[in-house]
């Protein structure tokens, strides 16, 4: 059969429910951008699954025509992990928010992280809880306005990336929402990445939380207030690309330079993903200061949980005659009622 006739396409991922987000959510160019880029990974649409918690973004397992699972507030890494397990074939996509994954999820997020389980986690990141009407949450600067703040928020935020660093995950990364061909790019190596991939996700919260990303979005000024981070290249940036990211040697800091100026080229400061003090700062980059890092902050792989297991299931299995039950049930330390 020709195998071009049964190409799938961008339609055969979308599926027939109404998509319920408030106009201008950033959630929608998330969702053309992984409906268009599914058949780019050359699957089965069978294969794919994608497991939600619960908020805004929890609803993007109706929207995909494939197999999913819309569970309950910030377990969905739990129920992905065993998703996995019971059919490792299958890609499985944790789709979740910042107070989802990283307030009552928190936990479950960073032990699939620790544990390295081959999970796509992205975490559509808008600094503020949009379904339940607007409370700050975990990832909500400081000064934040909220129901629950009318002050201003107090809290120090998380910083996501830092989070999955810290939980030991092996891929960590950042995107924009509307940057269909950046997110494209680093969710199809998060993909190809054995083990648990993070992908943080700007995204926009017109009702709530309306620009609080538009510095590194807005194509005006963006290239002051972002930076696009690869591998083996330098950490360069602004309208003029004469503005660099240098270490600075004896505070083991980052800071902001002039090229030309107060530092030579060579020594503005050149990527190195598999460097995991580096990706610390620089994933923790932003603010006033320094411009928001996206791209591959940290990929430097190691074993897996789903091929470990099922590695130790099968020396486990070696040598060994096949189980009796009964015996089983009467073995080690029994009671017996007299």
């Amino acid at each position: 059969m020709n195998q071009a006739v049964n190409k799938l396409t961008i339609k055969d991922y979308t599926s027939d429910q109404e998509v319920r987000w408030c106009p201008g959510c950033g959630d929608y160019a998330i969702l053309k951008t992984i409906q268009k880029l599914m058949p780019e990974f050359d699957r089965p649409k069978e294969n794919q699954v994608f497991v939600s918690g619960i908020g805004c973004s929890s609803r993007f397992p109706y929207y995909m025509n494939t197999y999913g699972f819309h569970t309950i507030h910030g377990r969905a890494p739990s129920i992905a992990t065993g998703v996995k397990l019971a059919n490792p074939e299958l890609d499985v996509w944790v789709i979740t928010g910042d107070g989802d994954a990283l307030s009552i999820g928190g936990n479950h997020t960073m032990h699939a992280l620790r544990r390295n389980v081959n999970l796509n986690i992205l975490l559509f990141n808008n600094e503020i809880y949009g379904l339940t009407k607007g409370q700050y949450s975990p990832t909500s600067k400081v000064g934040t306005r909220s129901p629950s703040t009318p002050q201003g928020s107090i809290d120090l935020p998380l910083s996501p990336c830092a989070v999955a660093l810290g939980s030991g995950a092996a891929f960590v990364a950042r995107s924009i929402d509307t940057e269909m061909k950046h997110l494209s790019s680093v969710i199809k190596q998060a993909h190809a990445h054995e083990g648990a991939s993070f992908v943080e996700i700007l995204q926009n919260c017109p009702i709530y939380n309306d620009g609080i990303f538009e510095n590194v979005k807005d194509k005006k000024i963006a290239a002051d207030f972002r930076i696009e981070i690869e591998h083996g290249k330098a950490l360069i940036f602004g309208k003029e690309n004469n503005k660099g990211i240098r270490l600075n040697k004896e505070t083991l800091t980052l800071e902001v330079v002039t090229i030309g100026e107060d530092c030579p080229l060579e020594d503005v400061l050149v990527h190195d993903q598999t460097n995991k003090a580096l990706a610390n700062l620089i994933g923790e980059m932003g603010g006033d200061e320094f411009p928001v890092a996206v791209g591959v902050i940290y990929h430097n792989p190691k074993p897996n949980y789903v091929d470990d297991l099922f590695i130790q299931r099968e020396q486990l299995r070696q040598g060994k005659e096949s189980g009796n039950l009964n015996t089983l049930l009467r073995s080690g330390h029994t009671w017996e009622v007299v």
